[in-house]
């Protein structure tokens, strides 16, 4: 297993010393696994956000070849804005 240095501040460590009964290292380690899937699920979530922007793009790309380049979607959402 590796160590790592996790510094606190005075005050902290008074408190956690209160409480030896609890192993602080596990505690640590599992914050640490929970943040890594915290930041794993947010890096997945920014994948799936460029799929459907690139999606929604290719969506209006297609429309607007279907009006021979009449329809403006930048102009479809302002007046659609604008009735709000």
């Amino acid at each position: 297993m590796s160590y790592i240095t996790v510094r606190v501040d005075k005050k902290l460590k008074e408190e956690i010393e209160k409480f030896q009964d609890i192993n602080w290292s596990e505690v640590v380690r599992q914050s640490i696994k929970e943040r890594i899937e915290h930041e794993k699920t947010r890096q997945r979530k920014r994948t799936l956000d460029v799929k459907r922007i690139k999606k929604a793009v290719k969506a209006q790309d297609e429309l607007s070849d279907k009006t021979s380049g009449r329809w403006s979607g930048t102009e479809e959402i302002r007046k659609w804005r604008n009735l709000l």
